[in-house]
């Protein structure tokens, strides 16, 4: 209601005043601030329409819909309700595997039928707390997602709902309780395994340490110490936070293992937890063989673009460059793509440009997601598999969104050019380059 009040407030005043001028910066801010909270307002109103579309649904048809476009006209008559009011992405939801087929809906639908055997498996272990519809255009707002669960409840959440099970249950101690009731449920399902991290991290979080190390203990004895074992273990003990304990475990593990890059990663996260970054950075450059690459040229490759253009990175000596290996299956690089559209944006005219990489074998959905995100640099497409990749392979790139910038003079800068990094790396790359020139 204050968010309405605030907002018709400033408009009165804007309307009404006998002396009509532009707003100051004050104003601005406070009618911008109003008109988040009013769009926030709107879109859960939608959610709780949605849901009671769903039950209706559910009641007809004895099953949930493929699609939120389903529910209309029959359950859902106002076809407006599946437009979120800040909605900037062109009334579609914002992962491309989560865009309706059938017609404008900014919502992501959690229960599609590519998502349905996941989801099912998921609610399972979860109960009907974890989302079924999410709204991921409030971008300014301190939460990532605005939901609406199984259970029609609407509550905000991180992008990863996994990560913070107390907002979906209300509380850690609530969390605690679902998770202790479906582990005695399920305690032979292989699935329940991934609810331990989690308990383990709970049990910390409320001051539990009893219940938390019983738990680790219980899985350390049930668990066979290869580096798969160390990696679970390594998954229980991080909710903990007790690095100090954590580092001598894995410093035995990289006795035993003393070249496995999963140990020496590991350790890199415990000593940076620990406050000491030199051997975090040590250990970082021998989990990832890349970083003895930074100061040295990378090596060309000549390709054929997206419309069919020969392109070559000595095409592109004299600018700062970003190779983006990517594709629009990629939830992360679907996420940083505005990111760097607005760098481009930003420096392009200085001197940087880029190139995309897509390991992706949908040409058709490449080229629908270029156009209606005004995609303007350069695309290299294959369309064969990720290890048929002649990029892929030659850049050795084992994960996705990677991001390598070079400098004018052909020489790597970073391999890990991603969010904040990717401007302030490319400022000081084309400033630093143009005054050497």
């Amino acid at each position: 209601m204050k968010a309405i009040l605030t907002l018709a407030m400033v408009l009165s005043f804007l309307i009404t005043s006998a002396d009509a001028h532009p707003p100051s910066e004050d104003e601005s801010i406070d009618l911008t601030m109003a008109q988040h909270e009013k769009n926030i307002e709107i879109c859960t109103q939608n959610l709780v329409a949605i849901g009671k579309a769903i039950d209706a649904y559910r009641d007809d048809k004895g099953d949930f819909p493929d699609w939120l476009s389903d529910l209309h006209p029959q359950h859902l008559a106002d076809k407006n309700i599946l437009i979120c009011p800040a909605d900037k992405e062109g009334q579609k939801a914002i992962f491309p595997a989560n865009i309706d087929p059938n017609m404008p809906t900014s919502y992501g639908y959690q229960f599609h039928p590519e998502y349905r055997k996941r989801k099912s498996e998921q609610r399972l272990m979860w109960g009907d707390v974890i989302p079924l519809v999410r709204c991921r255009h409030h971008v300014n707002e301190e939460f990532a997602c605005l939901n609406l669960s199984f259970s029609s409840k609407i509550y905000t959440s991180t992008s990863a709902w996994e990560n913070a099970p107390e907002e979906l249950y209300g509380s850690h101690e609530a969390a605690i309780a679902a998770f202790e009731d479906a582990l005695a449920l399920y305690s032979d399902d292989p699935r329940s395994f991934n609810l331990y991290p989690k308990l383990v991290r709970l049990y910390a979080k409320v001051g539990n340490k009893q219940m938390a190390d019983a738990l680790i203990e219980r899985l350390k004895s049930s668990t066979e110490l290869d580096i798969d074992g160390y990696l679970t273990l390594f998954n229980l003990l991080v909710g903990t936070e007790q690095y100090e304990d954590m580092l001598e475990i894995f410093k035995e593990a990289e006795q035993q293992y003393p070249d496995a890059q999963p140990i020496l990663a590991m350790l890199s996260y415990i000593y940076r937890r620990l406050g000491n970054t030199e051997l975090a950075d040590g250990y970082d450059r021998k989990a990832d063989p890349k970083f003895e690459l930074w100061g040295k040229p990378v090596s060309d490759f000549t390709a054929t673009d997206l419309d069919g253009n020969p392109i070559s990175l000595q095409d592109y000596r004299g600018k700062v460059v970003l190779l983006d290996f990517w594709a629009t299956w990629c939830g992360p690089c679907i996420v940083e793509m505005p990111n760097v559209k607005r760098v481009y944006n930003t420096y392009k005219d200085q001197g940087f440009d880029i190139i995309g990489i897509v390991i992706d074998d949908r040409e058709a959905e490449l080229r629908d997601y270029i156009k209606e995100n005004d995609i303007a640099w350069r695309q290299i497409y294959s369309g064969k598999s990720w290890m048929a990749d002649p990029l892929a392979q030659q850049f050795e790139v084992r994960g996705i969104p990677e991001m390598w910038l070079i400098d004018r003079d052909g020489k790597l800068i970073s391999h890990r050019a991603r969010g904040a990094t990717l401007e302030q790396l490319v400022a000081e790359a084309v400033k630093d380059n143009a005054s050497d020139r």
